[in-house]
């Protein structure tokens, strides 16, 4: 898709073209809540960032001048908790995919917060902003000679015991592991003796989970997956989903007006609490994600190689080596245009 082009003034105080996008991942590349919140709220007030194509290197400039919602994706999202009421000044809707995964036992994710740490910073998230605007993704499942199915189950039922009235839905996906060169070094490289899923696996942990929901009552759905689990009751998940959109925001009509949304019978739907109807003119399926992806359109923000987690799995980080230097530079420059400060 192509946004609506706006001219800005950079930081050298030249004039530029830039992308307006309505719509802002924050972020698939990285983990900007935990890591750059306090950078995002300074680039909101200025108005703008400049972001890189991770395939051929050529910047861009992305203003939020026309920028009406904000999806986060995190692993930790506390240190943007308290940020959250100054970023809705200048973004108003925004609502969490947190990814909450247990591979202590593995170090996997070594850089994290122990389980129940992540599980309380779930909760507080919750709390403030609402269980429909959270949502619990278990990304991706992974299993290897030593976790089998049963004992990732295991893990996923002490999560989503704790989590219940905190979030509505349960996503997950199956690594990708020979599809992307970067996760298998990095696995390798973590001395992980993984092992791929296969229809029989993916059945078993359906099953397992669906089981489970009989006491959460979650939404499960997949992740970007060929595979079909709805005999089981599991859905396509679309992580930027336009229906939850509609859902959380009806009463934004410059974002419904992106949506190809027209509500109908607003007022009257408030006064007497009834359903909002709508009518949908636009398709706007994001083209440019893998090809099982549902979400509609986002400007992402973020930028690969820039993620300190460090997951020994992660498709983003291609080794530990460009991200420090990369996170080192942007302590020394964290008001620059850029994440990485360069």
């Amino acid at each position: 898709m192509k946004w609506e082009k706006v001219n800005i003034k950079n930081e050298a105080g030249i004039d530029v073209e830039a992308q307006a996008p309505a719509i802002i991942s924050a972020s698939r590349a990285t983990d900007i809540p935990a890591f750059y919140s306090k950078w995002l709220l300074e680039r909101l007030k200025v108005g703008y960032i400049k972001w890189r194509n991770p395939f051929n290197g050529v910047p861009l400039y992305v203003s939020f001048k026309n920028s009406r919602l904000i999806v986060f994706w995190s692993k930790n999202p506390g240190p943007i908790l308290k940020l959250l009421d100054e970023i809705s000044e200048y973004i108003p809707n925004y609502y969490f995919l947190f990814t909450l995964n247990d591979y202590e036992k593995e170090k996997l994710e070594s850089k994290l917060p122990d389980i129940n740490q992540r599980i309380d910073i779930f909760i507080n998230l919750s709390e403030k902003i609402g269980a429909k605007k959270l949502i619990w993704r278990f990304d991706p499942v992974l299993i290897t000679k030593d976790l089998g199915v049963d004992d990732l189950l295991k893990r996923i039922e002490y999560i989503g015991n704790k989590l219940m009235n905190y979030t509505n839905k349960l996503v997950f996906s199956f690594i990708d592991i020979q599809k992307y060169r970067k996760v298998q070094n990095n696995l390798k490289r973590g001395h992980v003796k993984y092992l791929e899923f296969n229809e029989r696996t993916m059945f078993e942990l359906a099953e397992g989970l669906v089981k489970l929901n009989s006491k959460w009552n979650y939404k499960l759905a997949t992740c970007a997956e060929k595979i079909d689990l709805e005999r089981f009751g599991i859905e396509h998940n679309k992580c930027i989903n336009g229906d939850l959109i509609i859902d959380l925001f009806s009463d934004d009509k410059e974002l419904m007006d992106f949506l190809g949304v027209r509500v109908k019978n607003q007022a009257q739907s408030e006064l007497f609490k009834t359903d909002i109807k709508i009518e949908k003119t636009k398709d706007i399926r994001d083209k440019g994600q893998r090809e099982f992806c549902g979400c509609i359109v986002s400007k992402d923000i973020g930028e690969y190689n820039t993620c300190p987690h460090l997951c020994t799995y992660c498709y983003a980080n291609s080794s530990s080596k460009p991200v420090l230097e990369n996170w080192k530079l942007h302590e020394k420059n964290p008001d620059k245009e850029t994440i990485t400060g360069k």
